[in-house]
């Protein structure tokens, strides 16, 4: 960025430093652009000045600036000021002015401070507090911003035409057509895999045939629902993060803001309500599969006919099982579809936060995703369903 004075002077960059009785007087004159820049640091690195000395950076002199000095005069302010300088900014053109403060508030002037890591008993304790406590306050954040998507959700039941419809649909197809080969393949492949495994220890009691009793209960009670999730999270959370965290980078999100449209309708509510309607779906897709493939490997290891299996699987199962497995999801997808946004949201404004925030989002989103299940494995317990 270059700003130019009414004054087209061409004169070189300089410093003068002179002394007063009771302050020093740095005088910025000529043109601080970014081609004087290296020879400006060097000059700038080498000021001597006497500690706890008052300071005035005058900059009466400048003729023309760019961000590149702006920063080195603002890094020298900083530098003095940590030293106990008091240092005062003297003399600042009203043109340069907002790019002064544009560059201050870039945040670029505070270098990063790495502390050593305290390894005593104390230190330890210490980071445990903070830890918890920075769980905490991120539970804090997380639950303020599921209240903040239920009152638009309790906005657009009372006004339903604001519901974006297409939008609803093409998130539809993204977290749900999308992802029926990836969690057809894998729920296919579970299957076969518990088949096995549990005929080959039946097969120790001459208990091949309740392998089917085994593979239902697992994949349609349990394993069904559970794999759709981690999958969908691993897949789709991440992308909400992704989306969500690159229209903040690029300052897409401030600009919806700007022309009065509210971000959390425009851009949580379709892929939840998306979720919502996609993964139990998802969900019975992965059972049939799952039961398709412990079928076929039934069929091919221990000779049991389709039509055995069938029957078996008659007397194995019933309607509430099919049903509990399938009550989780709509709870799966609206953790997977809130934190995914939710993380998105936080990004700062980088794309190194973007990639860091899309894999904090995929571990929350499973980890929240089997203590829920573990959750629900306790209620249905305690109720004998």
């Amino acid at each position: 960025m270059l700003i130019f004075t009414a004054e087209m002077a061409t004169a070189a960059a300089t410093l003068v430093k002179t002394e007063d009785a009771d302050q020093l007087v740095l005088s910025a004159e000529g043109e601080w652009l970014v081609a004087a820049a290296a020879d400006l640091d060097r000059r700038l690195q080498a000021l001597d000045l006497p500690a706890h000395r008052p300071v005035t950076i005058d900059l009466s002199g400048i003729r023309r600036i760019d961000s590149a000095g702006a920063w080195l005069l603002l890094r020298t302010e900083h530098d003095l000021s940590a030293r106990g300088n008091p240092v005062k900014i003297s003399n600042l053109a009203p043109t340069f002015a907002p790019l002064f403060e544009q560059v201050r508030a870039g945040g670029f002037l505070t270098p990063a401070t790495h502390p050593r890591p305290d390894h005593s008993l104390i230190g330890f304790f210490a980071q445990v507090g903070e830890i918890t406590f920075g769980l905490f306050r991120r539970a804090h954040s997380i639950l303020g911003f599921f209240g903040l998507v239920c009152l638009t959700m309790t906005r657009l039941i009372r006004h339903p035409g604001r519901l974006r419809l297409t939008a609803m649909v093409a998130q539809m197809e993204q977290t749900g057509v999308n992802a029926l080969p990836i969690v057809g393949m894998l729920s296919f492949l579970v299957g076969v895999v518990i088949a096995y495994q549990g005929a080959d220890q039946l097969r120790r009691f001459g208990a091949e045939i309740y392998t089917v009793d085994l593979l239902a209960v697992g994949i349609l009670r349990e394993l069904g629902v559970l794999m759709t999730a981690i999958i969908i999270a691993g897949r789709s959370g991440s992308a909400f993060t992704a989306q969500i965290g690159t229209m903040r980078v690029s300052q897409e999100i401030d600009a919806l803001r700007t022309i009065g449209l509210d971000p959390v309708e425009v851009l949580v509510i379709p892929r939840l309500f998306g979720l919502l309607l996609t993964l139990p779906m998802l969900t019975l897709y992965a059972n049939l599969m799952g039961l398709l493939g412990g079928c076929l490997m039934a069929w091919g290891v221990l000779g049991i006919s389709i039509s055995q299996f069938l029957r078996e699987l008659q007397y194995a199962v019933s309607a509430r099982t099919f049903w509990v497995g399938l009550s989780k999801a709509p709870f799966f997808a609206g953790i997977i579809a809130m934190i995914g946004c939710y993380e998105g949201f936080q990004v700062s404004g980088s794309a190194e936060s973007v990639g860091r925030l899309t894999t904090l989002s995929v571990v929350e989103s499973i980890f929240l995703v089997i203590v829920t299940d573990a959750a629900f494995s306790v209620l249905f317990s305690v109720l004998k369903i």
